[in-house]
């Protein structure tokens, strides 16, 4: 009961979830409804054929978007944050490491641009 009317005091206090927030769960409620459970939100949308690019230590390191994830160094992963684990050895959020994350300043979407950071590369012929 305390922690309800502490965060009652503390949505009066600061205005409560965004207009953003509560279509999500007003989403979310409804797809409960309807099946029972709720999908875990999907991650970055990314069209199979791109690469991501990332220098880290002074290497360049590709990871090719596949229909059914990703590919690093010939092998397929499910996950980024896996491949980001792999190069760094430690624990990373994978589309933060790769610049695909709003916070991220590195992220672009050219590829004449330089290596700096983490960028997008499009292979698709159609952008």
């Amino acid at each position: 009961m305390m922690r309800v009317i502490a965060y009652r005091l503390q949505e009066i206090a600061h205005g409560g979830p965004s207009k953003a927030t509560q279509r999500q769960f007003m989403t979310l409620t409804a797809e409960f409804e309807t099946d029972g459970r709720v999908a875990a939100p999907a991650g970055p949308k990314i069209k199979p054929g791109s690469r991501l690019v990332r220098e880290w230590h002074g290497r360049t390191h590709t990871v090719c978007v596949t229909d059914d994830g990703f590919e690093f160094q010939g092998k397929p992963y499910r996950s980024l944050t896996r491949i980001a684990r792999d190069i760094t050895g430690a624990q990373w959020s994978g589309p933060r490491f790769f610049g695909l994350t709003k916070r991220s300043a590195t992220a672009t979407a050219t590829p004449d641009n330089q290596l700096t950071g983490a960028q997008m590369i499009s292979e698709n012929s159609s952008g």
